[in-house]
């Protein structure tokens, strides 16, 4: 089994003292909202997260919200469907092929967040500290369907 992401990956290590835990799953949350958004989650994924799906779709919640409090922080193989897998095991995953050639989408949440931060004169702290928020989503949303169109075509699926 791929396990993509953990929170306790992030909060069991240096996280900072101060943000909330569930910060150690925002990046994984919005990498998952957009897949929930594209219908590229499992069936069982679907059948056991109906309630939250809907609330995640009404943006009552968001996806490190989703993460942690439904999926105990973790994010493997087993939520997503084939489509969704083949596109998170060479974008979400480092050093791949797709990652080398384009871009990872560490990468990408890192590099869009730290440039929005420069325009405004500002740096983050840490990794942790990009809020969870759904105006961060809609804005990470446009480089992952972006990476998403170039994965197509480097995978000849169009």
């Amino acid at each position: 089994m791929t396990k993509y992401d953990d929170a306790s990956w992030h909060y069991g290590g240096d996280f900072p003292e101060g943000i909330p835990e569930k910060n150690s799953a925002t990046h994984t949350g919005m990498f998952l909202n957009w897949c929930i958004e594209k219908n590229f989650v499992s069936e069982e994924f679907k059948e056991d997260a109906e309630e939250e799906i809907e609330k995640l779709r009404r943006r009552e919640i968001t996806g490190a919200e989703f993460i942690i409090e439904s999926m105990d922080g973790k994010f493997s193989e087993y939520d997503l469907n084939d489509l969704g897998n083949a596109f998170a095991k060479d974008y979400y995953a480092d050093e791949t092929d797709f990652a080398d050639k384009f871009s990872s989408f560490a990468t990408d949440y890192i590099n869009l967040f730290d440039s929005i931060a420069e325009e405004s004169n500002f740096e983050y702290e840490t990794f942790y500290h990009i809020e969870d928020t759904y105006e961060n989503y809609d804005l990470m949303k446009q480089i992952i369907d972006h990476r998403f169109q170039e994965w197509t075509e480097y995978r000849n699926l169009n």
